[in-house]
C-alpha cells in the first residue's frame, strides 16, 4: 500500500486554547477523512455538508456496490492520437497501489463508497511536457452503477495539460486524485456532459506542490444530480492555485460544487471562480466555497468568487462562500458570490439595436461565460464548450416556454 498524506487541519490546545498563532479547530471543514467506510454517518440533510443536496435522489451510493464496469476510459492526446509512453505513462492498477490512495483521504462517505467499491485505478503520470493536452474520455454505457477512480501525477518541473471529458450515461461514483511536483505547471480541465437521467457523484483530492501552479477547471453541462467536491492542499512554499468552473443547470437538474482550499504554507496564492446560469422550473444549483488560512501560511493571498445568472422563474441557486483566516499576517483574503436575474435592460438595449431577442439572450449568456472559457486556456475545447453553452440555452428556452404554455 503506497505512503498517504492527509490534508492538516488545526486541533485545539486544551491547555491553551487563545495560544498564539491560533490552534483552533477549523469550522471550515470538520468532517473526518478516513479510508474506512464506518468513520461516516449515512448523509442526511440535517448535516452540513448535505443540507443543499437531494440525498434522496443518489441514496444508492451511500453503501458499497459491486461496479458494473459499463463505464470506459481511454486516454490519447486530444488529436486522438497515441499517447508517447515516453512522455505520458498510463497505468491501470490495483486500488491502494502506485500513486493510488497518496493524496489525502476519502473525506465524505461517498467518496469513501467509491474507494471501498472500486478495483483498480489509471494513472496519468505525466514524466515530461507533451506537445498537446492529454484527453481521458470517460464515456458512460448505461445506468448500472459503477466506480471509477483516476490519478493524475505531474513530475517535478513539468508542464502540461490534461482534459477529463464525461458524457454517455451513468450513475458513476468517481475519485480523482491530482499531485503536481516541484516548480511543475499543470492544467486539468474536468468536463462534465451526461445524458439528462444520468448521475455523478466525484471527489477530487488536490495537492500543489512547492513552488509549482495548477489550473483546475470543473464545466457541468448535463446530468440529473452531479456533485462534485474539491479538496486541496499546498506541499510548499509559492503555490499559485487557480480553480475555474462553469456549470447550466435545466428543469429538474441539481448540480453541486463544494471546494475546499486549505493554505498551509507560506506565500501562496489561490482564486476560485465559479459562474453558473439557470434555466427553467425545478433547476437547482449549489456552489459552497471554503477557504482555510493556516497559522503556518503567513504571506497567503486567497480570494473565492461565485455568480449564478438565473435565466427563469423557478430556477434556485444557493451560494455560500467560507473564509476562515487563523494568521493576520497575509497578503489579502476575501470572497463574494451573488445571484441575480436575467438582466432585462441590457436585453432591452440588444433589441432595440435591432437584435432578435433570442440571438440578444445568447450573446448575454455567453459574454457571462466567455471570460472563464477563455481563462480555461485550451484551445482546443474553446468552441465545443460554447456551441454545448448555446445549445443548453436553446434548450432551456423550449423548456420553459412549454412550461409556460401547460400553466395557460
Amino acid at each position: 500500500m503506497a505512503d498517504r498524506k492527509e490534508i492538516n487541519i488545526p486541533v485545539a490546545d486544551p491547555n491553551d486554547p487563545y495560544a498564539v498563532p491560533a490552534a483552533m479547530p477549523s469550522s471550515a471543514d470538520t468532517n473526518p477523512r478516513s479510508f474506512d467506510l464506518a468513520d461516516f454517518a449515512m448523509p442526511t440533510r440535517k448535516q452540513e455538508d448535505w443540507r443543499f443536496t437531494p440525498v434522496e435522489r443518489i441514496e444508492e451510493f451511500f453503501d458499497v456496490f459491486e461496479p458494473s464496469g459499463a463505464t470506459s476510459v481511454d486516454v490519447r492526446y486530444i488529436d486522438g492520437s497515441v499517447i508517447d509512453e515516453s512522455v505520458v505513462q498510463v497505468r491501470r492498477v490495483d486500488i491502494g497501489d502506485d500513486l493510488s490512495g497518496t493524496v489525502s483521504k476519502p473525506n465524505d462517505r461517498v467518496s469513501a463508497v467509491e474507494w471501498n467499491s472500486v478495483r483498480t485505478a489509471t494513472v496519468v503520470d505525466m514524466l515530461r511536457e507533451p506537445d498537446q493536452p492529454v484527453l481521458v474520455q470517460v464515456h458512460g454505457n448505461g445506468l448500472d452503477l459503477d466506480a471509477l477512480h483516476l490519478v493524475i501525477n505531474a513530475r517535478d518541473r513539468v508542464h502540461g495539460d490534461v482534459v477529463v471529458q464525461h458524457d454517455g450515461q451513468a450513475r458513476l461514483a468517481e475519485g480523482v486524485e491530482i499531485v503536481t511536483g516541484d516548480d511543475a505547471h499543470i492544467s486539468t480541465t474536468f468536463v462534465q456532459e451526461w445524458t439528462a437521467d444520468s448521475k455523478h457523484v466525484a471527489s477530487h483530492r488536490i495537492h500543489v506542490g512547492n513552488e509549482s501552479s495548477l489550473r483546475h477547471s470543473v464545466v457541468t453541462l448535463g446530468g440529473e444530480v452531479v456533485r462534485i467536491r474539491m479538496d486541496q492542499d499546498f506541499g510548499g512554499d509559492h503555490g499559485d492555485l487557480n480553480m475555474l468552473g462553469i456549470y447550466f443547470v435545466d428543469p429538474g437538474e441539481h448540480i453541486e460544487h463544494r471546494t475546499m482550499v486549505v493554505h498551509n504554507h507560506p506565500e501562496c496564492r489561490s482564486r476560485v471562480v465559479y459562474k453558473g446560469a439557470l434555466s427553467g422550473k425545478g433547476a437547482h444549483s449549489t456552489w459552497v466555497g471554503n477557504a482555510l488560512i493556516e497559522p503556518t501560511a503567513p504571506g497567503t493571498d486567497s480570494y473565492e468568487l461565485n455568480r449564478n445568472l438565473v435565466l427563469t422563474p423557478g430556477a434556485v441557486a444557493d451560494s455560500e462562500p467560507n473564509l476562515e483566516i487563523e494568521n493576520g499576517n497575509i497578503v489579502g483574503a476575501g470572497h463574494a458570490s451573488s445571484v441575480g436575474r436575467f438582466d432585462d435592460e441590457e436585453l432591452f438595449y440588444l433589441c432595440s439595436r435591432g437584435i432578435p431577442e433570442r440571438e440578444a439572450r445568447k450573446l448575454v449568456v455567453r459574454g457571462f461565460f466567455g471570460e472563464l472559457v477563455e481563462e480555461i486556456g485550451i484551445e482546443q475545447i474553446a468552441g465545443h464548450l460554447m456551441q454545448a453553452i448555446d445549445r443548453r440555452l436553446a434548450r432551456g428556452e423550449s423548456s420553459a416556454m412549454q412550461t409556460v404554455l401547460e400553466e395557460k
